[in-house]
């Protein structure tokens, strides 16, 4: 792969983390009034969360995992301070 695609596949990735990391913010902030935007929001994280695996496989195979226990559930990777 040249340098030129690495860089623009990095910011994507960093774009992506930084978009999936607002919807976790505005979430966990309240800033969520009705169902509506709470099921819209949780549709974009999840967006966010396949298209990102979808990257990192494309990158680098690795062997698929059954992990359909934790299909539906979207872990934001927040950590107390």
């Amino acid at each position: 792969m040249q340098q030129e695609e690495t860089i623009i596949i990095h910011k994507l990735q960093k774009h992506l983390k930084q978009s999936y990391e607002d919807i976790a913010d505005t979430m966990i902030g309240g800033g969520i009034d009705n169902m509506e935007k709470y099921k819209y929001m949780m549709g974009q994280a999840h967006a966010y969360l396949k298209i990102s695996q979808e990257i990192s496989n494309l990158l680098e195979p690795k062997e698929q995992k059954n992990d359909t226990e934790r299909e539906n559930v979207i872990d934001f990777g927040r950590t107390e301070s």
